[in-house]
């Protein structure tokens, strides 16, 4: 596929005043709505997605309606080793809310979709590869809580307008469990 590529493009939405969508095509906010509570389930598979009539993920889906590389799978079952040495998982989303509540001004909220082993050997590679949340205290000396996504891959006609609005409501979603 041809591309056109630039490294490290920087954008601010300060959602303050509203959620700014590119309309280069019809945005469906149901779909939106869908994906990001399919991609907080941590589901691999596109049950949910197909009960809204959501399409986005059926052409990376196996026979069985699985997509092992899909976002929420890394976000609430992210490959890691316990203190044993011994493979576990780690649900990136729960900690990141208990953190936020604990801590605010936590430095380490982080959730990332990349997972070596499965990014290298995947169909589709995560393009939202991480996030991470931020408290930052306002002029006023209210806290704010601010969204970063850091995204190996936009398809800026396509998807970007769809990862506006999905990470502006995660942000949303965030800031009131906070």
């Amino acid at each position: 596929v041809d591309t056109i590529s630039t490294f490290n493009h920087n954008y601010d939405i300060d959602l303050a005043e509203g959620i700014r969508l590119l309309t280069t095509k019809e945005i469906s906010w149901k779909n939106i709505v869908v994906e990001n509570l399919w991609f907080l389930s941590g589901d691999t598979h596109i049950g949910l997605l197909k009960k809204h009539e959501c399409k986005f993920w059926d052409p990376w889906a196996d026979e069985s309606g699985k997509v092992p590389s899909a976002y929420g799978n890394f976000w609430r079952n992210f490959p890691i080793h316990d203190s044993e040495g011994k493979a576990a998982t780690c649900d990136q989303v729960r900690w990141a809310l208990e953190e936020l509540s604990r801590n605010p001004m936590s430095r380490r909220l982080v959730v990332s979709a990349w997972a070596p082993g499965n990014a290298h050997n995947s169909k589709l590679p995560p393009c939202h590869a991480l996030w991470a949340l931020n408290v930052q205290v306002d002029t006023r000396g209210e806290q704010r809580l601010n969204l970063h996504l850091t995204q190996r891959s936009a398809d800026v006609a396509l998807g970007v307008p769809y990862n506006i609005a999905g990470y502006a409501l995660l942000l949303e979603l965030f800031s009131r469990f906070s």
